[in-house]
């Protein structure tokens, strides 16, 4: 598969039309369909079920779309760091969780921006899968990991900051009168939790013998979508500190739980892989900011 040919077939899957397609990569539209077709020959596989005036993706398309994205992400960072060896410049990409200590990591961000203005900073958020996926194919330099989970394969720095689990909730809450909450608190409760701290079962014993008493109505991936369900009185939020408005505009607020849990955060990255200048400066100046703590 030639990279330029991967290119029209990703640029054919997001239009879904091959006369858009081609009129959006500058080519013929017949070019443009005998290359799609000659790809499938290649692969041996349908990539697209045709229709009047319209396509669809196959399984074996979708499998393909997500995998292409990928490899012209590779490409184009590769490409753009080893264009960038005589300066510090390129691309830094850090897949991250949410957490307050993103705010160190932004600081440094923002300190090297001002310093190389040719440097482009690219910030995915997701979860632990998420970024590790993203780690592991090449497509981010760092990964920002809550909690304690098996980090054996790469290479680690633990940051000084440290996230607290609570509650989120209305401030018209009648748990608001507490200053934190148990899980005999959440008896009877539906509760919005962590996809992460769902699938890894984090509060089973925190839970204890309260867990068949609450009620997970649901999870969340990122914590932003879990607070307007909260905002609407339909559930408590179990969440790290910090990552809502509570301020006294915000009808929201945050209770820690008892006994206390709290998640480490640490950056991760690849031990096999050669980092570029502006990864080897981000990871300077992290270690230097750490030190200084």
């Amino acid at each position: 598969m030639e990279l330029r040919v991967l290119n029209y077939f990703v640029a054919t899957a997001q239009e879904l039309n091959m006369t858009r397609a081609a009129q959006k990569l500058l080519v013929s539209q017949p070019a443009l369909s005998r290359q799609i077709a000659d790809l499938e020959d290649e692969l041996g596989v349908k990539l697209f079920n045709r229709q009047p005036r319209h396509l669809t993706l196959t399984p074996a398309g979708q499998y393909l779309f997500e995998q292409a994205k990928e490899i012209l992400a590779l490409t184009a960072k590769t490409k753009s760091n080893l264009q960038s060896t005589a300066i510090i410049s390129g691309d830094l990409t850090i897949a991250a969780g949410e957490s307050i200590a993103m705010q160190r990591i932004m600081n440094i961000l923002s300190n090297i921006i001002q310093d190389y203005p040719t440097v482009k900073i690219h910030i995915l958020s997701g979860d632990y899968e998420f970024a590790k996926r993203k780690l592991n194919v090449g497509t981010v330099d760092f990964a920002v990991i809550i909690g304690n989970l098996p980090l054996s394969n790469y290479a680690s720095l633990q940051l000084p900051e440290k996230d607290t689990w609570g509650v989120l909730m209305t401030k018209n809450d009648p748990l608001v009168k507490k200053e934190h909450i148990t899980a005999a608190d959440l008896a009877g409760r539906n509760i919005l939790n962590s996809q992460q701290a769902e699938a890894m079962h984090y509060f089973d014993s925190w839970f204890g013998n309260y867990k068949d008493q609450i009620n997970i109505i649901g999870t969340y991936n990122l914590s932003f979508n879990g607070t307007l369900l909260v905002k609407n009185h339909a559930a408590l939020s179990l969440t790290l500190d910090k990552l809502a408005d509570v301020s006294e505009d915000s009808n929201l607020t945050f209770r820690p739980i008892y006994p206390k849990m709290t998640e480490s955060i640490t950056v991760i990255w690849k031990h096999s892989t050669n980092l570029s200048a502006v990864a080897e400066l981000f990871l300077n100046r992290l270690q230097a900011s750490i030190a200084e703590d």
